[in-house]
């Protein structure tokens, strides 16, 4: 429910219910990821639309809908971690400063390479995850970013945490310094820090024992292709 809070909180992303009032079904979606709660049978296909292209985590009874509204429905295994543990000694090299950014920073965040920029997408892009206060960066003396860690989802109880390492700086314990700082942040805030990774990323599951998160649960959220193609065209699901 932490990705719940945080649009409430920050105000990034968009609810859809079937009524305002007493609603039966309700889903929540920021930057690429949804949540589906309450009754399916409350929804068309064509009203999931909008999520096309999405990661969507809904409980079992959601699946012949999302099925028959997209073209491609995939599961993916998801591990949940907490930070239990004490994080392992790292230091940095020299010339590089950990900090933690600010909105002056914003150009820096989008200097980031393209592909990157969802880290940013739940603070509604580099200026919002700037002038949020909850990013960690570990800088060069230039003010270049060589990593990152960000709460990407703040709910009222968790932050979500996620990190990112230039590719000619990794192996430098970089992305580690900036997820203890981030902790000690969250944990300050009297919020607990968490971490939410596929099954089957090895860096992202060995970065987060590093930093002291342990295992709390496992489960299956759907990443699902384009709407099934209706009205007057053939239907079909992609091979």
């Amino acid at each position: 429910m932490t990705l719940a809070e945080h649009v409430l909180l920050t105000g990034v992303g968009r609810w859809r219910a079937d009524r305002i009032v007493q609603p039966r079904t309700v889903g929540v979606s920021c930057a690429g990821h949804v949540l589906l709660r309450g009754d399916p049978e409350r929804l068309t296909p064509e009203e999931l639309t909008p999520w096309a292209d999405s990661y969507v985590d809904a409980p079992a009874r959601f699946l012949p809908l999302l099925d028959s509204a997209f073209d491609r429905l995939t599961p993916w295994e998801r591990m949940v971690w907490t930070q239990q543990a004490e994080p392992q000694p790292h230091s940095v090299p020299r010339g590089v400063t950990v900090r933690r950014l600010g909105p002056a920073d914003a150009h820096a965040l989008t200097a980031l390479a393209p592909d990157r920029g969802w880290l940013a997408a739940s603070w509604g892009g580099p200026r919002g995850l700037a002038a949020s206060g909850h990013c960690w960066a570990a800088l060069d003396r230039g003010g270049r970013p060589l990593a990152l860690a960000c709460t990407y989802f703040r709910g009222a109880r968790y932050e979500e945490v996620a990190a990112f390492t230039t590719p000619d700086h990794r192996r430098h314990r970089l992305a580690l310094a900036c997820v203890t700082a981030l902790s000690a942040d969250i944990i300050s805030r009297g919020h607990m820090p968490s971490w939410d990774c596929s099954v089957h990323n090895r860096a992202s599951r060995l970065l987060a024992w590093s930093a002291g998160f342990r295992l709390v649960r496992e489960y299956v959220h759907y990443a699902v292709g384009q709407p099934v193609t209706r009205g007057g065209h053939a239907e079909g699901r992609a091979a």
